[in-house]
């Protein structure tokens, strides 16, 4: 078993675009901690936009070991730890609220005064925190792949996402964005029974789109005429019950409004640059009775029930993510992110394996 002498291969990020390869100390587990072999670690959006920023002001500040969604093997146990065992499979989510302010006491876990985050999901083992051992690390059955265990966080993000605004069988939902947030939010409101209609760039995202679950897919071309095309695929063209916003751009967001049909409700979800500003029609909102939610993170409840989605099988997890790749490759592969070309659609979610 490697000692604290004993060194593994980590993702640290230094800054914007600068990701490196190092070894480091492989960790290990004090009181209440454990540490977990990475057997399957997924890209995401917001690992992208941090590594394109350099920065997460919430969740990361460099030079940091880099990456949050993983599922695993528990290799070490600190003292204490009674509910996990050596070679137990896990899924360790990212972050654990405190459990005793406001917030968490108002059942908003995600908003905590004292939210701990945790990276550094790109490497051979990661430790995890006392707090997240306890409040946000579940147990993967058997039957279900790590890999796709390792989508429960991001997959949380999204189920949290929509209970904000509620989604029902029969209602008409539009999603704009087609990377691997939306697709999720397409997959998961078909699956609840809502009729999707895409909001995407390329064509290659609306047949990605489609096959998730989208019954209509519009690709952007000027604001007005995309807000049409939306319209015209609602009922009597007044607009969706519910809009979901996930490119994390002013401009889409105030798409989103004008999609939305009287007394509908708009979900903010894609987070924008920070210093950033949209401007709303008041009427529009007052007259029209608008309910705008901006949803941000995922709460430890939320956290199980999306662990629950993927083991019932329901969800096409496999159809999210690219075969496994080698740690080693984790710098050309951000790269390759950042060039994304439309060729590249199917490559929704990269499996790393370290």
């Amino acid at each position: 078993m490697p000692t604290a002498t004993h060194t593994m291969l980590a993702a640290v990020l230094y800054g914007k675009e600068d990701l490196r390869l190092e070894q480091l100390p492989v960790p290990e587990p004090a009181a209440g901690e454990i540490v977990v072999r990475v057997r399957a670690a997924l890209t995401c959006g917001t690992d992208l936009k941090v590594y394109r920023r350099g920065y997460h002001a919430k969740m990361l500040q460099p030079p940091i070991p880099f990456g949050h969604e993983l599922a695993g093997e528990v290799f070490s146990v600190g003292a204490g730890v009674q509910q996990f065992r050596v070679g137990d499979r896990v899924v360790a989510l990212n972050s654990a609220p405190c459990g005793a302010c406001d917030f968490c006491r108002w059942g908003q876990e995600n908003l905590c005064d004292d939210l701990l985050f945790n990276n550094g999901a790109y490497a051979e083992y990661i430790r995890i925190p006392a707090r997240i051992v306890e409040k946000n690390t579940l147990p993967v059955p058997d039957a279900v792949a790590l890999e796709h265990a390792a989508m429960t966080e991001p997959l949380a993000c999204v189920l949290h996402g929509i209970d904000e605004i509620g989604i029902r069988p029969g209602r008409q939902v539009v999603v704009i964005g087609a990377g691997p947030i939306g697709l999720m939010f397409i997959h998961l409101a078909h699956k609840m029974g809502a009729e999707v209609i895409a909001v995407v760039k390329r064509a290659a995202q609306a047949e990605t789109a489609k096959k998730f679950g989208a019954r209509h897919a519009v690709e952007s071309i000027t604001p007005a005429e995309t807000i049409a095309a939306v319209r015209a695929f609602t009922s009597h063209e007044r607009g969706a019950d519910a809009v979901i916003e996930a490119v994390a751009t002013p401009q889409t967001w105030q798409w989103a409004v004008e999609m939305v049909r009287k007394g509908g409700a708009v979900n903010f979800f894609g987070g924008c640059a920070a210093g950033t500003t949209v401007e709303l029609d008041t009427n529009r909102l007052h007259y029209n009775n608008l309910t705008l939610h901006a949803s941000f993170h995922h709460r430890p409840s939320v956290c199980r029930r999306a662990l629950e989605w993927i083991a019932s099988g329901e969800l096409d997890c496999a159809g999210f993510l690219t075969a496994g790749k080698p740690l080693t490759e984790i710098v050309s592969v951000f790269s390759g992110m950042m060039n994304r070309s439309g060729n590249a659609a199917a490559n929704i979610k990269t499996v790393m394996v370290p």
